[in-house]
């Protein structure tokens, strides 16, 4: 039994691991022999909640199932094992003209992670999550059996598995769909706004013209201030500019967080003020300008010996602006913040999963340093103003969700109950489900 934590830091738990490294053996290896306490399925364990955790109980680490079985270069299409990492498919693939249509803020996840996740990135609006490009899946059962399944195929275990957080069996392979790109870079415009009233028509009008749009808010700000980042990609050839830079650490863990009352509004001002002078349009590459926060490795040591949470709700478009204004108005009158607060608009697309997280709406979310019982009475607020509107959080950064917001928030549920797999479980699951 070895302790193991998610990105969140909140705890470390023991867990029995057991490495996965040949796919042919995985359902043999999974298989529930009598004795055995549940499992459940682990990446690279950026997940910041439990989604990830099995405590007690047996986790089958994927990461050595990281190989590509075969691309089709003239086609886009990829099929790899399920402990791929985005980032080396990005690498691979760019230089055959391709690229993954959807990643989230973080190239360092396993492709089983973000399809058990469906993760979804900058550009829902034009491109949906990742769930929309994967063409099929395999997936090994723990009573020893197998289904390959995907849209058209098997399409009720596929849309259980997308979004499903690991719990209708171990991704085994997935075949992807990549998107031709010319190649690496982006052409950026950076629009500064002072009031959360102009973000609103910069994120309609924008998204008719550009891929990717986000924006940074100032959580702390009376005005809900922020920068509103939106790229397309650019065919440049022979560019020169700067790329990612070579990856730094953070070395050690604090005593205290280092996102504090103290640090955290003047940073937040200073990062207002400086990216507002670089305001208008840039070049970048695409791993400086998508994965920011890949450049420091361990980033979440910043929070201190007693980790953060992530809050992340998506509440419907009608009543985006009052809701964002209600949850501002909540943690500005908490006493707490943060400095990586993102406020976005999600399409109007459907999920390919039944558990998905974006639906039509706004998106807010949030890292807030754990400080006991006061970061979860802010919690509850939020809750309540999320619930009231008709939202939901993201079960993928959760860590403490009410039961009843999440069977509020996931209409499908009972219908994805029935593609449980009885052998896996996780704190989650635990928390959430009963089991």
């Amino acid at each position: 039994m070895v302790k193991v934590a998610s990105w969140g830091r909140l705890g470390s738990h023991e867990h029995e691991l057991v490495a996965l490294h040949d796919r042919a053996r995985v359902p043999d290896q999974i298989a529930r022999n009598a004795g055995h306490s549940a499992g459940l399925a682990q990446g690279n364990a950026r997940s910041y909640g439990d989604v990830c955790l099995n405590p007690g109980g047996r986790l089958w680490r994927t990461t050595g199932l990281d190989r590509f079985i075969d691309f089709d270069a003239a086609a886009g299409r990829l099929r790899c094992e399920a402990g791929v990492l985005l980032r080396d498919i990005q690498r691979m693939s760019l230089a055959h003209g391709w690229l993954l249509p959807v990643t989230p803020g973080t190239q360092l996840i396993t492709v089983g992670g973000a399809i058990a996740n469906d993760v979804h990135g900058k550009n829902h609006h034009a491109l949906g999550s990742f769930g929309d490009h994967v063409l099929s899946l395999r997936l090994a059962r723990t009573d020893g059996s197998v289904i390959e399944c995907g849209q058209h195929q098997q399409a009720g275990w596929f849309a259980a598995t997308v979004g499903g957080m690991g719990l209708t069996g171990v991704i085994v392979e997935a075949e992807l769909q990549l998107r031709r790109v010319s190649g690496p870079w982006l052409v950026t415009d950076t629009v500064p706004y002072g009031a959360l009233d102009e973000f609103f028509p910069l994120a309609d009008a924008s998204e008719a013209g550009w891929e990717h749009t986000v924006s940074w808010i100032d959580c702390l700000s009376n005005s809900g201030r922020g920068l509103f980042l939106r790229a397309n990609p650019a065919a440049i050839p022979d560019y020169e500019a700067q790329t990612g830079r070579t990856p730094r650490r953070m070395p050690f863990v604090p005593p205290v967080s280092l996102v504090n009352g103290l640090s955290l509004q003047p940073f937040n001002a200073a990062y207002f003020r400086m990216n507002r002078r670089r305001a208008g349009h840039a070049v970048a590459h695409f791993e400086r300008y998508g994965y920011p926060l890949d450049e420091l490795h361990d980033w979440n040591r910043m929070y201190g010996p007693h980790g953060f949470y992530q809050y992340q709700s998506v509440v419907p478009r009608a009543d985006g602006q009052a809701v964002t204004r209600a949850m501002l108005a909540a943690i500005k009158a908490s006493g707490q913040g943060s400095f990586l607060a993102v406020l976005k608009t999600f399409g109007d697309r459907k999920s390919v999963g039944m558990m998905g997280f974006p639906r039509p709406g706004v998106t807010l979310a949030l890292d807030f340093p754990n400080r006991g019982a006061s970061t979860v009475r802010l919690f509850e607020r939020l809750d309540a103003i999320v619930r009231e509107a008709g939202g939901r959080l993201y079960a993928a950064k959760d860590a403490r969700m009410p039961r009843g917001l999440f069977e509020a928030g996931y209409p499908r549920l009972a219908e994805f109950l029935h593609y449980r797999d009885p052998g896996i479980s996780s704190a989650m699951s635990r928390r959430l489900l009963g089991s």
